[in-house]
């Protein structure tokens, strides 16, 4: 198991900066980093369960769900994976169960510090660093564009 670490400052407050992040519009935009057509099902409160898809070629999705654990608006939200979906089946037995995921939002003068955490199996490592690299810096992006 790998913990992963991202960080970014954005010229955004840190209200406008989880709206970015987290409604869906631009969610699928910034997630294309990770899968062209990325969407997510579900809601980002405390208790609600949440679908990450991508589309396959087939027209079915596969992904990754979860809980959300913990959310404090515009400051932290948490993740707990459930497991993974394969050509829209779910697997509550593979490699994805029990991991975490969290976002935390901490703003000072209007610039917002984003921190992406998460835990991944080893042979997920270097394409999640990868993928959220360059997540995170469309994130920035959006959030700072007029």
């Amino acid at each position: 198991m790998e913990n992963l670490r991202f960080s970014v400052d954005v010229d955004a407050p840190a209200q406008h900066v989880w709206n970015v992040m987290l409604d869906l519009d631009t969610y699928r935009e910034w997630t294309g980093a990770f899968h062209e057509g990325s969407t997510y099902e579900g809601g980002w409160n405390e208790g609600d369960e949440i679908r990450f898809l991508g589309p396959n070629d087939d027209g079915t999705a596969s992904g990754l769900f979860g809980t959300i654990v913990e959310n404090r608006p515009h400051e932290f939200v948490s993740i707990r994976y459930l497991g993974d979906i394969e050509n829209d089946v779910e697997n509550r037995e593979g490699p994805a169960v029990g991991l975490h995921e969290s976002y935390s939002f901490s703003e000072t003068d209007g610039v917002t510090t984003l921190v992406v955490e998460l835990a991944v199996p080893d042979e997920w490592a270097d394409d999640m660093r990868g993928m959220w690299s360059e997540a995170i810096v469309t994130i920035k992006r959006l959030a700072e564009r007029a």
